[in-house]
C-alpha cells in the first residue's frame, strides 16, 4: 500500500508540471516606477504704465510700459498685450532680464487715436516656471489746443486726421496758414464759431474722425458742391470729399445763383475786377480768388476763395465738371 501511494504522488506531480504554461514557473520582477518630478515654481507677473498725468496720456505720446516676472528663470518670456476700447491692438513676446531675484521687461506704445487704452502681461506655464497673468492697467487720452506756428508730432497727427476727412492742411510738421483755413472750413461745416483756432475739443473730434462733410450728390462722380449756408467749397469723388475750402459767396443784395452747372471757361491770373484765377460756371459767375474773403457772404455773386488756395483750386477744376450750389 505505501508503494502505490508513492507512485500516485509522482504521477500527480508530473501531470501538474505538464499543465503549467511555459515561463510561468517564475513571476516577473516589477519595473521600477520613476520618481514624480517636482512641480514648477509658481510665477508672479506685474505690469506698470509710465508718463501718465491723472490717468491720461497726451495724443501722439509714447507711453512706456515695464513689468516684472518673479522668480527669475533664464530664457522665460512674457506676452504683453495692448488694448483699445476693449479690443486687442497687438501683442509682443518679450524676454526677461535678471534684476535681483526677478525678471524685468520693457516696451512702449504710441497713442495715435482717441479711446481707452489698456495693457496686460501674461506668462504661459513651462516646465521651469508656472503660469500667471497681471492685472490690466488702463488709461485715457488727453488733447491739447493747437495754434498757428506750433510744430511737432501732435500737429502732424492732427493734419493727417483732418486730411482723412477732406479738410485742407499744409505739409510739414507745423501749423501753417493752410491748416488754419482747413480748421475754418471744419468749423463752418459743423456750425461752430468761425475762426482758425483748433481748440482741444476740435482736436479731439478730428482725431476721432468726427466732423466730416456729408456729400449731397454721391452719384455725380467727381464734382464740386457749394452749400451756401456752410460757406465752403467741396471737391468730392462719389460719396467722399477730398478737398474742402472756406469761401465767401454772394451777399444778400447780390446772391449767388443756385442749381446744377458745369464749368465753362477758365481765366488765369488777375482780371480788371481783382478776380484771381477764375473758373466760370454761369455767365459772369465764377470760382475765383480775392483779397477779401470774410466768414460770411460778401461777394457780388461769385464764390470767393483765399488767394493762397486759388491756384490749387484752379488746377483741380476741369472743363465741363459739375458744380452743385444750394
Amino acid at each position: 500500500m505505501p508503494r502505490v501511494n508513492r507512485r500516485l504522488s509522482s504521477l500527480l506531480a508530473v501531470a501538474c508540471a505538464l499543465a503549467l504554461p511555459a515561463g510561468a514557473a517564475a513571476a516577473p520582477k516589477p519595473k521600477p516606477v520613476p520618481p514624480t518630478p517636482a512641480p514648477a515654481p509658481g510665477a508672479t507677473v506685474k505690469v506698470e504704465v509710465g508718463n501718465l498725468e491723472k490717468g491720461r496720456a497726451e495724443i501722439m505720446q509714447t507711453v512706456p510700459v515695464s513689468g516684472t516676472l518673479a522668480p527669475f528663470v533664464a530664457g522665460e518670456k512674457v506676452k504683453v498685450t495692448f488694448y483699445l476700447d476693449g479690443h486687442v491692438l497687438f501683442s509682443r513676446n518679450l524676454p526677461t532680464r535678471k534684476a535681483g531675484g526677478k525678471g524685468v521687461f520693457e516696451t512702449n506704445i504710441e497713442v495715435r487715436e482717441n479711446g481707452r487704452y489698456a495693457v496686460a502681461a501674461k506668462h504661459v506655464a513651462t516646465s521651469r516656471l508656472g503660469a500667471d497673468s497681471s492685472v490690466r492697467k488702463s488709461w485715457k487720452v488727453s488733447f491739447p489746443a493747437l495754434r498757428k506756428g506750433e510744430c511737432g508730432d501732435v500737429v502732424v497727427g492732427f493734419k493727417k486726421a483732418m486730411r482723412a476727412m477732406g479738410y485742407i492742411a499744409n505739409d510739414g510738421r507745423c501749423y501753417g496758414g493752410k491748416t488754419g483755413r482747413g480748421v475754418l472750413a471744419y468749423r463752418k461745416v459743423n456750425g461752430m464759431t468761425r475762426s482758425e483756432r483748433a481748440g482741444a475739443g476740435l482736436v479731439k473730434k478730428a482725431f476721432s474722425g468726427k466732423g466730416g462733410y456729408e456729400v449731397r450728390h454721391p452719384g455725380a462722380g467727381e464734382h464740386l458742391e457749394a452749400p451756401l449756408s456752410k460757406q465752403v467749397l467741396v471737391f468730392a469723388k462719389g460719396g467722399k470729399p477730398f478737398a474742402i475750402y472756406p469761401i465767401s459767396s454772394g451777399k444778400y443784395s447780390t446772391p449767388t445763383v443756385t442749381g446744377h452747372y458745369q464749368f465753362i471757361r477758365p481765366e488765369p491770373g488777375y482780371n480788371s475786377h481783382g478776380m484771381y484765377y477764375s473758373w466760370y460756371f454761369y455767365g459772369g459767375y465764377a470760382v475765383h480768388g480775392y483779397d477779401s474773403v470774410p466768414d460770411y457772404p460778401a461777394s457780388h455773386g461769385c464764390l470767393r476763395t483765399f488767394i493762397a488756395d486759388q491756384p490749387e483750386i484752379y488746377n483741380r477744376i476741369h472743363l465741363g465738371e459739375d458744380i452743385f450750389i444750394w
